[in-house]
């Protein structure tokens, strides 16, 4: 029996918008536009009170990071356990956290990669590696998503296609800049038995003022029958702190 999830990724730039004003409820009233199950943000303030606090607060959702400003964090309404955060090298980063969806597990890497093409090359390199996506631990389902930060076709794009499925995307693929989007840089890539239903940008007048990119919407299936959990396996909580 396969599971399905709504998920959003959203480059909020601490929520920053167009016009220079930090608005966290600005942030969150596009957020609720778009109807996430878990939502992957990257670039925003986890500080204890602080931005993610308030989308936490406003969306009813549980937010997941470790607290450091301008970082990774995940709102979800279901369960995530197994955070962990991993430092991409020259600014790059990458936050794990493993979900509980309907009984089924799901690896979710939310990533931030420089757009500088050296940097991005190596950091591609290490999010490959057996550290990470090259783990034989990962025998669950995984979806990397969130923010590539690439600006034109290299050598990294081959590589990341060669070793893991691009999810679909609309046929106007494009969500940075927010006001005339033109560039592609917010996407997933698939590991396992998952696939990708739909996806959409969400265009609307708000989201092309709240930030600089626009957010991207998947409706992921899984598929995998060996990876059913126990729900007591995962824990959930407010605000978890990342071991490491």
């Amino acid at each position: 029996m396969s599971a399905t999830v709504r998920i959003m990724t959203y480059q909020v730039g601490r929520c920053r918008g167009g016009d220079g004003r930090i608005d966290p409820e600005r942030i969150a009233a596009v957020i609720a536009e778009g109807r996430p199950d878990i939502l992957a943000l990257q670039d925003i303030d986890t500080d204890a009170g602080g931005q993610l606090h308030q989308l936490e607060k406003r969306l009813g959702m549980t937010a997941y990071a470790k607290e450091k400003a301008g970082g990774n964090a995940f709102l979800s309404y279901f369960p995530l356990a197994g955070l962990r955060t991993y430092d991409l090298g020259e600014g790059g980063c990458c936050l794990r956290g493993d979900a509980d969806v309907r009984g089924k597990r799901l690896h979710l890497f939310n990533l931030r990669l420089s757009s500088a093409l050296g940097r991005r090359g190596r950091q591609i390199h290490s999010l490959l590696s057996r550290d990470l996506l090259g783990d034989d631990a990962l025998v669950c389902p995984t979806i990397v998503l969130g923010d590539f930060g690439d600006i034109i076709w290299t050598l990294a794009n081959l590589e990341l296609n060669l070793r893991l499925r691009q999810a679909i995307r609309p046929l106007w693929s494009a969500t940075y800049p927010a006001r005339f989007p033109l560039i592609g840089r917010d996407r997933a890539y698939l590991k396992g038995k998952i696939r990708v239903l739909d996806a959409s940008i969400l265009r609307s007048p708000l989201a092309r003022r709240a930030s600089s990119h626009l957010p991207l919407i998947l409706t992921a299936e899984i598929q995998d029958p060996a990876c059913i959990l126990r729900v007591k396996e995962l824990k959930r909580s407010g605000m978890e702190v990342a071991a490491g």
